[in-house]
């Protein structure tokens, strides 16, 4: 990358009168070149360099923070075909990321290889850093630029969908440190260091990587790294380009409404809580057959989270476990197992979510404020649940044949033995238990239902209420 200055206007006036002077010295030439001879001058004119020199072409801004995702490759292929269509002059990136999914970084880094306007990645503000796939992203630009303060590297690739076997773990670290290589390359960058970044997952800091000529510039800010971009060379398709960034408009392109929501739901904490949430509103909805209303929230929220774990490490183990703890509280609303069920589900969804997401990327982890939080939730909610039906279950009877027996009542008529009895404002035929005689209005219990006949015995008991009056 070299550098150059595009010369002022006080030296295009001082050229001026030499150049007209040597044409009209030529005498004879210029005047045959007739009305070509003025369209010479008048490109020339004092007039037209203003224009070139003072109205640079824009240059399109973007900023793109969390995990590299295919939204991140759906916004940045935007920005880039926004700016060629713009007619930008320079794009520049801002860029801080963990890390992310390889196919969406090997596309953004197959568009910034053919890209038709320059691109400028800059890892930006102090604190940031381009570790795993940043690494490739930052080396794909014409020019890499990084903020005091940030750090790049740890580039190894990690396996999406669970754990790879020796063999295919060497051939995807081999593809992905020849890849690298490869960018270091053709961007003229230091290609042994991009290699160790990915085998052997080395890290630099800003300062480093411009002393090992991983990156280009140095930049506190974005109008620092404007100035220091103007009058740089870089090449594009073949052929030398100079920037013009230090008076050139900027565009910014944020990201839209739908690549913003594609890039909370590559999150593996939105995930889960979306996993949860279908898990609990098709409980509910077996629980509670034509509520509806869970039903289409659980089937929506797992449709979510299944797409979302296309672009995550997910460990196959650990979903086993989560769905087994599915089925265990399924098992615990139709069998009575007094909560035996339900701490097994807790336990291995606890297990599950601890192994949900098979990665060392920060950015790629569960929570685990998040697991716990869930975790205590789902043993809550069914604890209660629980409770609630032991309650019910030892709860006396209150209603049909059952919810008679123990009820008191008054004898309306004697019996001897038999007769009949008020109970709850109802007259009831009835018999004494132990065939002695009743004395109407005498209070009693009843002890057995035998069909629509009702077996008494005198009440034992001191409580009786009024409903018990005829």
């Amino acid at each position: 990358m070299n550098r150059v200055r595009a010369p002022g206007l006080r030296t295009g006036f001082l050229a001026l009168p030499l150049l007209l002077w040597a044409g009209g010295a030529s005498g004879p030439g210029l005047a045959a070149a007739g009305p070509a001879g003025h369209a010479s001058a008048d490109a020339f004119s004092p007039a037209s360099l203003s224009a070139e020199q003072t109205a640079p072409r824009p240059l399109y801004h973007g900023r793109w923070e969390g995990a590299i995702s295919p939204a991140t490759s759906m916004y940045v292929l935007r920005l880039l075909e926004e700016a060629e269509a713009g007619d930008a002059g320079t794009v520049v990136l801002e860029l801080e990321t963990p890390g992310g999914l390889e196919t969406a970084m090997r596309e953004i880094c197959q568009a910034f290889l053919a890209a038709p306007v320059p691109v400028v990645v800059y890892v930006h503000p102090t604190g940031a850093r381009a570790a795993s796939a940043g690494v490739f992203i930052t080396m794909a630009a014409h020019v890499a630029a990084m903020t005091p303060g940030t750090n790049i590297g740890s580039a190894h690739p990690v396996a999406v969908g669970g754990q790879m076997d020796s063999t295919m773990s060497e051939k995807v670290t081999n593809d992905s440190a020849a890849f690298a290589r490869s960018i270091a390359g053709e961007r003229n960058r230091n290609a042994a260091w991009a290699e160790a970044a990915v085998r052997e997952s080395i890290s630099a800091t800003a300062e480093e990587a411009l002393d090992l000529q991983v990156i280009d510039l140095l930049a506190d800010s974005l109008p620092d790294l404007l100035e220091q971009l103007d009058g740089t060379v870089v090449t594009l398709a073949g052929e030398e380009r100079v920037l013009a960034t230090l008076e050139a408009a900027v565009e910014t392109i944020e990201p839209t409404f739908r690549e913003k929501l594609l890039a909370h739901l590559a999150d593996p904490n939105i995930a889960y809580i979306l996993m949860l949430l279908g898990m609990y509103g098709l409980i509910f909805e077996l629980q509670n057959p034509g509520a509806i209303f869970p039903g289409v929230v659980g089937a929506i929220s797992l449709v979510l989270a299944f797409m979302s774990f296309q672009t995550l490490p997910v460990n196959t183990a650990g979903l086993a476990l989560i769905i087994l703890a599915v089925i265990l509280f399924l098992l615990e609303i139709k069998i009575t197992s007094y909560g035996l069920l339900s701490i097994g589900g807790v336990i291995s969804m606890l297990l599950g979510s601890l192994m949900l997401f098979d990665t060392v990327e920060p950015a790629m982890r569960l929570s685990l404020g998040v697991i716990i939080f869930a975790v205590l939730i789902t043993a809550l909610f069914f604890a209660v649940a629980v409770g609630l039906g032991l309650r019910a279950q030892k709860k006396r009877v209150v209603t049909g044949a059952e919810g008679l027996i123990g009820e008191l009542g008054r004898a309306h008529t004697a019996l001897d033995p038999d007769g009949t009895v008020a109970v709850h404002g109802e007259f009831w035929k009835a018999t004494s238990l132990e065939g002695s005689a009743i004395e109407a209005g005498t209070p009693i219990e009843v002890m057995q239902v035998a069909g629509l006949q009702l077996l008494v015995q005198p009440a034992t008991r001191n409580t009786f209420t009024s409903a018990g009056e005829a």
